[in-house]
């Protein structure tokens, strides 16, 4: 992927690897508009965003008296657990010092300089910047950063040869009728046929990705089919916590779902996904979150009703064989800072016709 990448700058990967140390605040050390969006979601899920708005004058001059001026507001303001300076472009360009900016304003609350830009050809790097800074301030374990860092080649592998940066472009797509791929599940998992239902997610889009495999249960509750999620307790203070809850409302909606990889592995779980389906057999199979994971040998000769939030994940898909390709849209926004599974509108369509 050369000419459009399909990720979110290393900038605010590293805010999010963030919140998922339940940093409490985080400051970007930039211009005001330097990830604006993504700062404002985050928000949303309860972390405290800031900037040091630099200017044209700092630029010139440099920005530690605004850096260490931020630090102080924000430590007094929100008497935070930990806190994390992430750097920017700007901040990289005029050689800015972050940690020295942390020792010398005179704060007590736990905080990590993560120097990053978007300079990267891959987002991870934003990722392992951040956890790298965590594993030195003693936030998590040496061998918790080595698995992350794996963790991250991996989705970053399967990116790259079956999903959407597997070409230079694709065009976006809304994907299949939700209407006329739910008949036609209703319709299988009515007739006894065996299915496997799979939630494979990522972090906090299990959330909604998880009421794909609640609304089957709910529209056929007695079908003959297998559910399994990636709910195993690994990873991240949050991933943790939100593989916990969302695995406790499954259950209270009467889905108990085998349990395989973690919310985190996301991308390293294709094989051992791959090799649970091959020993069900299943005619059909509905898979919600990141389906390009498993390798196509193992979904050859199934029914897949593949459920994703990219657009540009559509045809992939579909080039890898899977009947029925379904996009949440705007799904990520609606699933920062909840703490309860979010219906989903292909979730909606299974029930109104059951």
């Amino acid at each position: 992927m050369k000419y459009m990448h399909p990720r979110p700058s290393s900038i605010v990967a590293a805010l999010y690897t963030a919140r998922d140390l339940k940093a409490d605040v985080a400051i970007l050390h930039g211009p005001s508009g330097c990830s604006f969006k993504h700062a404002r979601l985050l928000e949303e899920d309860g972390m405290r965003v800031l900037t040091t708005s630099l200017a044209d004058n700092e630029f010139i001059f440099g920005g530690t008296k605004a850096l260490e001026d931020v630090l102080r507001y924000a430590e007094k303001t929100f008497a935070p657990h930990r806190m994390a300076v992430i750097g920017t472009c700007v901040a990289m360009i005029i050689g800015e010092d972050l940690q020295s900016a942390i020792d010398s304003a005179g704060i007590t609350t736990p905080t990590i300089a993560v120097d990053i830009h978007a300079g990267y050809l891959e987002n991870i790097a934003g990722v392992l910047s951040t956890l790298e800074a965590a594993e030195r301030a003693g936030w998590i374990t040496f061998g918790e950063l080595e698995r992350q860092r794996f963790m991250m080649n991996k989705a970053t592998e399967v990116e790259r040869l079956r999903g959407a940066a597997c070409q230079s472009y694709i065009e976006p797509s809304r994907g299949d009728l939700k209407h006329r791929a739910a008949a036609r599940l209703l319709e299988l998992a009515g007739s006894g046929k065996k299915g496997v239902a799979i939630l494979n997610a990522k972090k906090e889009t299990a959330y909604m990705f998880a009421d794909e495999l609640i609304a089957l249960h709910d529209a056929c509750p007695v079908a003959d089919v297998t559910y399994i999620a990636n709910l195993d307790q690994r990873g991240l203070p949050k991933v943790r916590a939100d593989a916990a809850t969302i695995l406790a409302e499954m259950k209270s909606k009467g889905v108990e779902p085998e349990l395989i990889g973690a919310l985190d592995e996301y991308g390293a779980n294709g094989d051992n996904l791959g090799k649970r389906i091959r020993e069900i057999a299943p005619a059909f199979a509905l898979i919600a979150g990141v389906p390009h994971a498993i390798p196509e040998e193992y979904t050859k000769g199934i029914e897949c009703f593949s459920i994703t939030n990219g657009p540009r994940q559509v045809a992939p898909l579909h080039a890898l064989g899977h009947e029925h390709v379904m996009v949440e849209i705007d799904l990520h926004p609606k699933t920062l800072g909840v703490r309860n599974i979010v219906e989903s509108e292909f979730g909606a369509v299974l029930r109104s016709m059951a």
